[in-house]
């Protein structure tokens, strides 16, 4: 079976692990950067059923790594290569795929999602073994830390897939959005707040560098326990009224709040940095793309007039309208605005004038820390 890594920690409040990444780092796309309907590569050769899993280790620093974040919402693989700089990516999947559906009510994940993670996986472990990827990390986040047959869950997966997933706890879940995205930390300012909003729960970091460390790091974190799947089923996605956006808006801020009053000072040189769908929908419906393209959002800079822009031209649509747009897809058009209440909520927290969006999150951290490890990436 796939055995996943022994997780990442980090001590309270951010202390004890160093994040060691420069706004030189390069985290780079292979050639082939287009997604299919079910968000493989297109270009990459067909896959024939595994019939023996992958095992054994890797000699450090060499070879392919995998790494693979089944959330609340989406099911994510990245499959790549160290470089020099940084690391090429191989394969890729992304799948909406739900898995927290009705969690929030009903305490499990039903029978329908589990099958939809099933077929997702499958995929994640044809593609490890197509790139003959030793070294792996395949994480589970909210959806199997909130469910009460989520044991049951990793079983099913272990015996029809291979794959053993580790249930990561929202401290790690923090420290490895940060690592992925901190090389988009503005180079000539004092750090960040970052944001990632999931389908079931949303992290807040707030990330400094200083004199003595003008490396990024983690000064505090939170875990807000809505993201976009949950807040979406308590209060309605599909036909948003002012009054219900509103009302998701206040129940988010109420958390935020005790962040902001203890964190949300002194926020000179500082800026927002967004990983999720929402902000890189956002990004794509700004830009007024025909089709989402990840080379022109990944680590595009929003102003606030941007953003309130694009969120009142959303609040405006239909379900319907939100369904058609390419940017947003029918999978999207119900959570969307969740995820805009969740980040109007941040927003309104922290004022700061700029936004930088990141295509890039979970999946780069776990690659990064891994090939540190093997000594395939220098701390810079």
């Amino acid at each position: 079976m796939f055995q996943a890594k022994k997780q990442f920690q980090i001590g309270p409040m951010g202390r004890g692990k160093t994040v060691c990444m420069n706004d030189d780092t390069r985290l780079r796309d292979g050639h082939v950067t287009h997604h299919g309907p079910h968000g493989e590569l297109e270009g990459s050769a067909a896959v024939a059923l595994a019939t023996e899993p992958v095992v054994g280790a890797q000699a450090p620093g060499t070879g392919v790594y995998a790494a693979l974040d089944l959330g609340t919402n989406n099911c994510r693989l990245l499959i790549a290569c160290p470089t020099h700089d940084g690391f090429r990516v191989v394969d890729s999947f992304s799948r909406i795929i739900r898995l927290g559906e009705g969690v929030s009510a009903t305490g499990c994940i039903s029978e329908a999602a589990i099958d939809r993670a099933i077929a997702a996986l499958s995929i994640c472990r044809d593609k490890i073994n197509l790139r003959k990827a030793r070294r792996l990390r395949l994480i589970a986040t909210e959806a199997c830390r909130a469910a009460s047959n989520a044991e049951g869950f990793r079983s099913r997966v272990a015996a029809e897939t291979g794959i053993e997933l580790e249930v990561i706890d929202r401290e790690t879940e923090a420290s490895l959005a940060m690592l992925g995205c901190s090389p988009l930390v503005d180079p000539k300012g004092r750090g960040a707040i970052l944001f990632d909003i999931g389908g079931g729960s949303t992290e807040l970091v707030r990330i400094e560098r200083d004199s003595q460390n003008p490396e990024p790091r983690i000064k505090a974190w939170m875990s807000i326990p809505y993201g976009v799947v949950t807040l979406a089923e308590q209060f309605g996605g599909r036909d948003v009224t002012p009054e219900i956006y509103a009302a998701m808006e206040r129940a988010v801020a109420s958390h935020v709040a005790p962040f902001a009053d203890e964190h949300g000072r002194d926020l000179a040189d500082m800026h927002l940095l967004g990983t999720s769908g929402t902000v890189t929908t956002l990004a794509g419906i700004h830009l007024n793309l025909l089709r989402y393209d990840r080379r022109r959002i990944d680590s595009i800079w929003m102003n606030d007039s941007d953003i309130t822009a694009t969120i009142n031209k959303l609040l405006g649509m239909s379900y319907e309208e939100r369904a058609g747009n390419s940017c947003i897809s029918v999978e999207r058009a119900d959570l969307v605005l969740a995820g805009c209440a969740i980040l109007d909520a941040i927003r309104h927290a922290f004022p700061l004038p700029r936004l930088r969006v990141a295509d890039r999150g979970l999946r780069e951290g776990m690659l990064v820390e891994m090939m540190r490890e093997d000594g395939a990436l220098r701390s810079w």
